[in-house]
């Protein structure tokens, strides 16, 4: 495909409601996120106006599903596939924040909607799918969805990459979605085994395989064959593929609020600048100074008049 090409590019996975601390104890910001809504997001504000962003999940009937649907389609994002469950709501997650900026998480998403993508009595079907360029999803999507779909997911992949199609992926690794580390080591090793564009973080894919240091994850992933990023937080990403850009070139945040997206953001700026056209080294540094730019702001997306 060449530069000048339109990409139809779907991100797929779970949309969720967001509560953020606010100044003021005992409030929060409400908010609509999610790791691949986030991409997304991101993806769509970096890409010429002519390549077209869908997002695929599953929501309820309720209205902070409405307000979600409306909030994606504000971000010019084609919201057609997103399924509708008569009787699951969103999954929620709160966010807390250290003095350093570092943030966890508490989530209440075992009955969402979203875990019955792809499932006969939600749907989309696999078929809405073919009309894609670019496929991009992560480990967090594998490990919301039943077995069965998960596995038909793959397969749908594999054929779709037969046919000419590509497939990007993050692993992100939560281990409490996961019934154990060899349920996740299979279906994420699979996943790697089949995308073309690689953009895995370090620390995940130490704790889900246990490479020892970053030198073996990346001769893991020399293996797999495919190009992307290595993501390593502020010591910024290194290149899977080849790069001219030298070792060190990406400076450090200078103010940390929360980290909240900061690899999510970088995947759509990175996926923005590589589609567009950019090279490697090019999209490595759109994808950092995304993610820079994430982190000094509260909650998971930027204002538009910000990034």
């Amino acid at each position: 495909m060449t530069k000048s090409t339109p990409l139809a590019i779907a991100c797929i996975g779970e949309a969720m409601i967001e509560l953020s601390q606010a100044d003021q104890p005992g409030l929060a910001h409400l908010r609509f996120a999610g790791d691949t809504l986030n991409a997304a997001i991101y993806l769509r504000r970096g890409l010429a106006g002519d390549h077209r962003v869908s997002f695929i999940t599953a929501l309820g009937r309720d209205g902070y599903s409405d307000q979600m649907i409306d909030m994606i389609a504000g971000e010019g994002i084609e919201t057609d596939l997103i399924a509708r469950h008569p009787d699951r709501l969103p999954g929620i997650y709160a966010i807390s924040v250290d003095e350093t900026g570092e943030r966890s998480f508490s989530y209440w998403r075992d009955q969402s909607a979203a875990r019955r993508l792809f499932s006969p009595d939600t749907g989309p079907e696999f078929a809405a799918l073919d009309r894609f360029d670019v496929v991009y999803l992560s480990g967090i999507t594998l490990a919301i969805l039943p077995e069965e779909a998960r596995g038909q997911l793959l397969d749908w992949i594999t054929s779709f990459r037969a046919k000419g199609g590509r497939f990007a992926f993050d692993s992100n690794y939560r281990p409490r979605l996961w019934a154990d580390a060899d349920t996740a080591r299979h279906w994420i090793g699979r996943a790697w085994g089949l995308c073309d564009i690689a953009l895995p973080s370090v620390d995940d894919e130490m704790a889900l395989f246990g490479d020892v240091g970053e030198a073996a994850v990346l001769a893991r992933f020399r293996g797999y064959g495919a190009m992307g990023a290595l993501k390593r937080g502020a010591g910024g990403p290194v290149a899977i593929g080849p790069c001219d850009l030298p070792s060190g070139s990406f400076a450090a945040a200078e103010r940390v609020v929360d980290s909240t997206a900061a690899g999510d953001s970088f995947v759509g700026a990175f996926l923005a600048s590589h589609l567009g056209g950019a090279p490697l080294g090019e999209a490595m540094q759109a994808g950092h100074d995304q993610a820079v730019r994430v982190i000094g702001h509260r909650g998971a997306i930027l204002p538009r008049d910000e990034g």
